[in-house]
C-alpha cells in the first residue's frame, strides 16, 4: 500500500484552523479532571480569546463539555476513535488468535500499531493487571521503550526510525536505555532477529516480548506481544517457551492480513 506523505504546515492546502481544533481536543483530554481555558491556551500556544472561540465551537458540536470553569471531552469523541477501529481489519481478524495465545501462555497479550513516536493498542486480552496503569484499546505508550514499539520501529528505514525517536530519551526506570545511538543499534538487531524483549525499561517489574505482524507481501502492519511480571517469568522462559508461540500466531495471521 502506498502512503502519501503529509503536507507541511506551510503548504497552501494546510488548514491551520482545523489543525488547531484538533490540538485543542487533545489538550482537553490531558487531564481526567478537565482543563481551564488558561491551561488549554498555554498548552496550544494560543491567545486565550482565540482558544475560547475554538472551545465554544467544539462545545457547540458536542465534542467538549464546559461546567463554567473546566473543559472536558465528551463521549462523542469516541466516534472518531471507533470509526478508526471499525475501519481496521487487524483487530477483527486477529482477535481469535489473540484470545487463543492468551489461553496458551496464560499471560496478557496485545496488538499495537505505530503512531508517530508512540504505539497505540488496538487489541488486548488481559489475564491480570501487570502495570500500574490500566492498558486498554486506545492506550498509548512511547515506542522507544516498549517491545512492540521497537519491533515496529525496526521495520522502518533507518532515517524514519531516527525521526521517531526523541533526541533526549527520558529514563522511565533505572533500566531504560537512554542512549539514542544505543537504541538505534538495538533496532538494527531487532530487524535482523525478528523479535524483541524489553526488560523493565518501561516499568519496573514488567518484562515483555514482541514480534511483528506482517502481511503476505512482507509489510509490517502491527506488533503482537506478551507481557509478564519479571519476578515470575525469567528471560529464558520468554525466549524458549513464549517466543515460539508468538511466532506461530504471527505466522498463522500472515495470510489473513493486508
Amino acid at each position: 500500500m502506498t502512503t502519501i506523505p503529509p503536507i507541511p504546515p506551510d503548504d497552501r492546502d494546510y488548514v491551520t484552523a482545523l489543525a488547531r481544533g484538533f490540538e485543542l481536543l487533545q489538550a482537553c483530554g490531558t487531564s481526567e479532571h478537565g482543563q481551564s481555558l488558561a491551561d488549554i491556551a498555554k498548552l496550544c500556544g494560543l491567545a486565550r480569546a482565540t482558544a475560547r472561540r475554538f472551545l465554544l465551537t467544539l462545545h457547540a458540536l458536542g465534542y467538549v463539555d464546559f461546567d463554567g470553569k473546566l473543559y472536558r471531552l465528551t463521549p462523542k469523541v469516541l466516534l472518531i476513535g471507533n470509526a478508526y477501529l471499525g475501519s481496521m481489519s487487524l483487530p477483527r481478524v486477529a482477535r481469535p488468535f489473540l484470545e487463543r495465545l492468551c489461553r496458551e501462555v496464560k499471560e496478557s497479550c496485545s496488538i499495537a500499531v505505530l503512531d508517530g513516536g508512540d504505539i497505540v493498542y488496538v487489541a488486548r486480552e488481559q489475564t491480570g493487571r501487570i502495570m500500574s496503569v490500566d492498558l486498554a484499546v486506545g492506550s498509548r505508550l512511547p515506542a522507544f521503550s516498549t517491545a512492540m514499539g521497537r519491533v515496529l520501529l525496526a521495520a522502518l528505514d533507518p532515517e524514519e526510525r531516527a525521526r521517531r525517536i526523541p533526541e533526549q530519551i527520558p529514563a522511565l526506570t533505572p533500566k531504560t536505555v537512554t542512549d539514542r545511538q544505543a537504541v538505534l543499534r538495538l533496532l538494527d538487531t531487532i530487524d535482523i532477529q525478528g523479535w524483541c524483549i524489553v526488560d523493565q525499561e518501561l516499568e519496573l517489574g514488567l518484562r515483555s516480548i514482541a514480534v511483528p505482524l506482517r502481511t503476505a507481501g512482507g509489510q509490517t502492519v502491527g506488533a503482537l506481544n506478551v507481557g509478564t511480571q519479571a519476578a515470575r517469568v525469567p528471560d529464558d522462559a520468554l525466549r524458549g517457551e513464549i517466543l515460539p508461540k508468538l511466532q506461530a500466531a504471527a505466522a498463522e495471521l500472515r495470510p489473513l492480513l493486508f
